[in-house]
Parts: structure tokens; sequence; C-alpha cells
């Protein structure tokens, strides 16, 4: 097989084309420092808390996307193929994409730009979503990444966030929390809140300030509902706070000899 023509070929090629091989070389190198410098610049600002986790990472994509379309641009001017072929060319090939993506694809990528726009919530919120709680890790185009308590890493598609119901307790929040219990009426209510009181001073991670405080919620058939409120900050051990404070309240109540049982219920039994 004869290969000295080809090779030969591409030598007078190169010779022919090497300004512009140079220079797309250069502009490559240049690109590729101006994109790290401001990628560096991010990142500080993101550390120094001047930009948000979720911002700083739709900076970071966009501009991405911004100095390579330039870069190839210039690369692609200096042989001879004009902005306008270019252009024609990003055309075709956004609208065969468009063309084949499914009308869900379109509009989770619409939902997704609201959801960052908008920002409901942030990277690194927990929230309450279909019923479980989630980190947010990750705002992308088309899902949203999140990880449950069990670890388990799920992507959700952004056109189901924006039509579901999400309850945001943030990172570093103060949220109030309840638990309910419904003793008799035989009891004493001054004594059913102390030992509600009680039980939230024992609880881990109850917060002293806002104070914890008990309210009579409702009167039912054979019981009395009261609701003892707490305030935590710790969202990330939320959970583990809940179960902390139930236990206290279980051990407090058994104390002071307070069935928290509904007398209803145990005359169905």
């Amino acid at each position: 097989m004869d290969v000295i023509g080809p090779i030969s070929n591409l030598g007078e090629w190169v010779l022919a084309n090497l300004n512009p091989i140079v220079f797309s070389c250069l502009t490559a190198i240049i690109g590729y420092i101006l994109y790290k410098i401001v990628l560096s610049q991010i990142r500080k600002f993101r550390e120094q808390g001047k930009l948000e986790v979720s911002l700083a990472w739709t900076l970071t994509r966009l501009i991405k996307w911004v100095i390579g379309f330039i870069l190839i641009a210039s690369i692609l001017g200096q042989f001879g193929i004009t902005l306008g072929v270019i252009s024609g060319l990003f055309a075709l090939v956004g609208g065969t994409i468009l063309g084949f993506a499914s009308i869900n694809t379109v509009g989770n990528a619409i939902a997704g730009l609201i959801v960052m726009v908008n920002a409901p919530f942030k990277v690194g919120d927990r929230i309450l979503f279909n019923n479980q709680l989630a980190d947010v890790e990750n705002v992308e185009i088309i899902y949203t990444k999140m990880r449950t308590l069990d670890n388990v890493l799920i992507s959700i598609p952004n056109q189901e966030l924006l039509k579901t119901e999400i309850e945001n307790f943030g990172r570093e929040r103060t949220v109030r929390r309840h638990v309910k219990v419904t003793p008799g009426y035989e009891y004493e209510s001054k004594d059913v809140e102390k030992a509600l009181l009680e039980a939230a001073k024992k609880a881990k991670g109850v917060l002293k300030d806002p104070a914890p405080y008990v309210w009579i919620t409702n009167f039912l058939d054979y019981a009395v509902e009261y609701t003892l409120y707490v305030f935590i900050e710790d969202i990330k051990r939320m959970n583990e706070i809940h179960a902390d404070l139930y236990r206290a309240v279980l051990e407090t109540v058994k104390k002071y000899e307070i069935d928290i049982r509904t007398p209803l219920l145990l005359q169905q039994i």
C-alpha cells in the first residue's frame, strides 16, 4: 500500500496552514488557562461565602460552554470557516437534538432553569420530598440529585419538583418540631405540661432559646391532646433529635405515672 502520497499531502497541508495551526494551539492554551483562572476565582468566592454552591456550579457550567464555543469559533475561523457557517452548524445540530428530544426532556430542561433561577432550595439543603427526607447534592438541567437518609442517591426529574410540595429545612436554620400525647381527663394539665417540659430539657439537640412550650391542641372523646413544641437548629440530626425527644417523653411520663395511651383506643381493643 502506498502511504507516501497521503503523508506528502498531509505535510503540504500542514506547511500551508502552519500559521492557523499555531494560532489555534495558542488559542486553545490561552482558553484553557483562562477557564482555570475563572474557575479558581469562582471556587474562592464560594469558599468565602460570596457565592452560593448552586450558583457557583451554574456559573462554572455556563462559563465552560461559553469559552468552549468561543474557542471552536476562533479555531474554525482560522481555516476559513465563517461565523455564519459555524452558527448555522450549531443551529442545525441544536435543531436536530431538539427535534429528537422528547417533550418531557425539554420540559425538564425548562423546569431545571426555573429551579436554578428561583432557587426554592440550594445544594446542601435538607428537604422533605414525597414523604422522605433527602439532602440536595446537585441541581442539573434535567435532574436534581438528592441523597436520602439511607445513603441512596436519587435523581428527580425537575418537572416533578415543580409539581410537588417541598418542605425546605435548609442547613443552618432554627425550626420548630412537636410531639403530641393524649393522656386522659383525670390528669391535671399542669402536671402533664411539667412532665413534657422536663422531657424537652433531657433531649439532646433541643434548644433552650427559644424555649420549649406546651399547648392543649384538642379535646378528644376520652383524652386531652397536648402538644410539646421544641426548637432545633441541627437539621442534619433532626431524626436523631426526634427519636431522643420521644424517648425522653416516654421516660418522663412513666416517671410521673401519666398514661398517654388514648382510653378510647383501649376500650375498642
